[in-house]
Formats: structure tokens, sequence, C-alpha cells
């Protein structure tokens, strides 16, 4: 009986700790996502990330600052709640919720790839904070 009892905290221990480290690499992205349209949105890295041209990434540099800042808020969100370990289980569920929306939505209007990119990671996130606790 003492070893099943083990087992299953240990496999709780796993479990937690994987989804810490999904929320910081979700965050990191996000974070990324800030660098990307805040700093490099008109410079050729951005704009390969983002197929534009000179002309409409001099054209949208402002609303894609303004979208990287909100990706910054959603990458300190998650960096808080996982510094906080279980005491940011709710930071944690509210700012992956918010990615998952965010991606769904920039996929139905935008690209199917931030789907993947976005939602998918968001989603697998948050199902592991959810089931580890």
């Amino acid at each position: 009986m003492w070893k099943r009892s083990a087992l299953i905290v240990w496999g709780w221990t796993v479990l937690a700790t994987i989804s810490e480290i999904v929320v910081v690499l979700v965050a990191l992205l996000h974070g990324y996502f800030l660098m990307l349209e805040m700093f490099l949105w008109d410079k050729p890295a951005g704009r390969r990330a983002f197929g534009l041209s000179r002309e409409q990434a001099a054209a949208t540099k402002v609303l894609a600052a303004n979208q990287g800042l909100y990706n910054g808020f959603i990458a300190a969100g998650l960096l808080w709640g996982a510094i906080r370990g279980a005491a940011g289980y709710d930071f944690k569920i509210f700012f992956l919720l918010c990615v998952v929306v965010a991606g769904a939505y920039g996929a139905m209007t935008v690209s199917r790839k931030i789907l993947y990119v976005q939602a998918v990671p968001g989603l697998l996130g948050l199902l592991l904070v959810f089931f580890s606790r």
C-alpha cells in the first residue's frame, strides 16, 4: 500500500513540474511575440516572421506594438503564476485561458498557423495545470 501511495504522489509531482515548465515556455513564447511585435516589426526578422513588405510594416507598426504589449502582459501573468507555484493556480488558469481564446480568435481571423503556435501550447498548459492540482 505504501508503494502505491508514494507512486501516486511522485506522479502528481512530476505532472506539476511538467505543467510549470510548459507554463514558463508559453510565457517565454509570448515574450518572444512581444519582441517581434514591439521592436522587430519593421526589421527583416519581424517582416519575415509575419510576411510583411516594408510598406505594410511601416503602416501597421503602432498597432503591432500595442499587440506586443498585450503579449507582454500575458507573459508577465504566466510568469507570476509560475513563480507563485501552487498559489499561482488562478493566475495560470486565467492567463492560459486568455492565450487559448486569443489564439483561437487569431486562427479564425488572421491565420490558421496561430492555432498551432499560440492556442495549442496554451491549451496544453491549461490542461496540465488543471490536472496537476
